[in-house]
């Protein structure tokens, strides 16, 4: 179904007076679906460039002149010691440690005690941290806390957790007991790991690759297509259901993942009322624009004025 894009969405309703709608439609939902994009950890605090960026990559950045995580993510190093040096900073700053605003904690209050589920295109695992239930949780782009065959040789991932942690200790880092890295006064962080660090695939033996999708290699191991089955029941269980969808920093590099198929129930379930939270990017079509309601504000300020309204 093609429906066209309107930009003005109530766009004579003050954000005080859409936060309240929201908190409305939210109170009265039997159902509450969550689509989680890139915008939703970023309002959290985790950035991958500027001093976030520096702070733990100055040193990459200085030789190989990249400006931020993402680029660093797919630079050609030349050799496997270097990629994991950089590859297990990333992890554990944006997997293992806790984003700086306590975002997630706060969407987390606010719908608890609904019948929800959350489908995420983010791959570090902030939900499960922050108190959501992993059976109502599905990463649909992989997790940055798993390693797959670089392969693939076979349809499995594996916990990084233990190996990502020593991998960052052998360049100098530790760790505080909040899970924090930082570098001890006096000591040059090691652009490189040794080798007995490196992860290999324990079947063929060929390098270990994260498990994301980035390419035709991406694994969808028995833990995936349970997560997806899950939620295809939940969407199915619910259609006759006052269900809001709710989407969060969802942007347009994967439209089809959340963003259309929410703007599609939306329009054929009768009961179903949509939600966009994004700063600057808050659209819906103009077929659901008496269904919905968007919101171009920072979300970390929207979820705490409609926690601040229940």
């Amino acid at each position: 179904m093609r429906l066209s894009l309107s930009k003005n969405n109530r766009i004579t309703q003050s954000i005080s007076e859409k936060s309240k709608e929201l908190c409305s439609r939210l109170t009265q939902a039997d159902a509450v679906i969550i689509g989680a994009g890139a915008g939703l950890s970023t309002a959290a605090g985790f950035t991958y460039s500027a001093e976030r960026f520096q702070t733990y990559f100055h040193d990459f950045a200085e030789i190989y002149k990249f400006d931020d995580m993402y680029a660093g993510g797919f630079y050609p190093y030349k050799t496997l010691n270097e990629n994991w040096a950089y590859w297990s900073r990333y992890v554990y700053i944006n997997r293992y440690m806790n984003p700086p605003k306590g975002l997630y904690q706060t969407l987390y209050k606010l719908i608890k005690e609904k019948d929800y589920f959350v489908i995420t295109t983010n791959v570090d695992h902030c939900f499960q941290k922050s108190g959501f239930d992993k059976n109502r949780l599905y990463y649909t782009q992989g997790d940055y806390g798993l390693f797959q065959c670089s392969k693939p040789c076979h349809e499995k991932t594996y916990d990084n957790e233990e190996a990502i942690r020593n991998m960052v200790k052998a360049q100098g880092f530790e760790l505080d007991s909040d899970n924090s890295l930082y570098l001890p006064k006096g000591i040059t962080a090691k652009m490189s790991v040794p080798d007995e660090l490196i992860p290999l695939c324990p079947k063929c033996g060929k390098p270990m690759s994260m498990n994301l999708r980035t390419d035709n290699t991406f694994v969808q191991d028995e833990g995936w297509y349970r997560a997806a089955e899950r939620y295809e029941l939940f969407l199915r269980r619910h259609k006759n259901a006052r269900v809001l969808f709710l989407e969060l920093g969802v942007g347009y590099n994967t439209p089809s993942i959340i963003k259309y198929p929410f703007w599609n129930m939306t329009n054929t379930w009768e009961n179903a009322f949509y939600a966009c939270l994004n700063g600057g990017e808050a659209y819906a079509p103009e077929e659901i624009a008496g269904k919905s309601i968007c919101i171009n504000e920072d979300i970390y300020n929207i979820l705490n004025k409609i926690s601040e309204y229940l």
